[in-house]
């Protein structure tokens, strides 16, 4: 393969372009950072393992032959070619991925609608979503940065607080037509409440410690829908089969845009909240500094936009 190429170097090739492109053996030293003599040399040799004069000398510079020029147009694009191949892999080494483990409800309802800011501001960096359950045992070893919920203490890595998190009643505000809101506390009980199955995790809310949290004796009652993915409830809610457990930080938006409502004024304050966790393993870069001062930044957006939202609290 590529028998005419024999032990011809590309240096050789490369003087010889600049040179027919230049039309000048000075010109093309000028281009190159060396020497007239030296690119008189190079083209010497050249001239010598081909078996062919390249160039005619002419007295005011070079010209040249029939067959330089059938070899300049095919070392001229095979140069351009070699050129656009470096450069594709140079600009894609450039363009760097940054692996982010969190939960689905999380990535669906807090992360998403603003990632494209995040990638606005960096074009060259992939954010790729890692989801799993509400609480991650394990953090794969390629995850460069994760946001768990939980109390702070995490085995996986390092963390860093993001905000806390409060729950609230939300339900679609077609549910509540023809009623007046908000409702009382006892009269949640006359609407079909949503569940989520691993609500038995001590770190959820579920209705019976809402319940608790709230002051209402009676128990919630079984409710006709159950998920085990967060998402599917806020969507049911959404679409108006009930009340669900609205986690502030993931319904704000959702809220905003009247998709939801709140039927009742009461926020209960949770022990917990979202935390930015560092994995041990790895070496804290710069493009990770600038995804976590990023999530920073969103967050404190979202407390100033959410000081409007404010409602009596009930802190357990």
């Amino acid at each position: 393969m590529y028998e005419a190429l024999g032990e011809l170097s590309l240096d050789l090739l490369r003087a010889f372009e600049v040179a027919a492109r230049q039309r000048s053996f000075t010109a093309a030293a000028m281009e190159l950072g060396t020497t007239q003599p030296a690119i008189s040399q190079q083209i010497k040799r050249l001239e010598e393992r081909l078996g062919i004069r390249l160039f005619d000398r002419i007295y005011r510079g070079i010209e040249l032959t029939e067959a330089g020029a059938v070899l300049f147009e095919h070392v001229q694009g095979g140069l351009q070619h070699i050129n656009q191949g470096l450069s594709a892999i140079t600009q894609q080494d450039q363009h760097e991925v940054l692996q982010v483990a969190t939960d689905f409800a999380f990535a669906a309802y807090w992360l998403m609608p603003r990632l494209q800011r995040f990638h606005d501001a960096n074009p060259q960096v992939d954010v790729s979503l890692v989801t799993s359950e509400r609480n991650h045992a394990t953090l794969r070893s390629d995850i460069d940065v994760a946001v768990l919920f939980g109390d702070g203490r995490f085995k996986q890595g390092d963390s860093q607080w993001l905000f806390n998190e409060e729950v609230f009643p939300v339900c679609s505000p077609q549910l509540l037509k023809g009623r007046n809101t908000p409702l009382s506390l006892e009269s949640l009980q006359d609407y079909p409440l949503l569940h989520l199955r691993q609500e038995n995790n001590s770190q959820w809310f579920d209705w019976s410690g809402v319940f608790r949290a709230l002051g209402i004796t009676a128990a919630p009652g079984p409710g006709p829908l159950r998920f085990d993915n967060y998402t599917l409830l806020i969507q049911a809610a959404i679409a108006g089969q009930g009340v669900a457990i609205g986690w502030r930080h993931l319904v704000d938006d959702l809220l905003q845009q009247k998709w939801l409502c709140r039927p009742i004024g009461d926020t209960v304050i949770s022990r917990y909240g979202y935390y930015v966790v560092l994995p041990q393993r790895k070496r804290r870069g710069q493009l990770i500094d600038r995804f976590v001062d990023w999530l920073a930044a969103e967050q404190a957006s979202s407390a100033q936009s959410l000081t409007g939202l404010a409602l009596p609290s009930i802190a357990v």
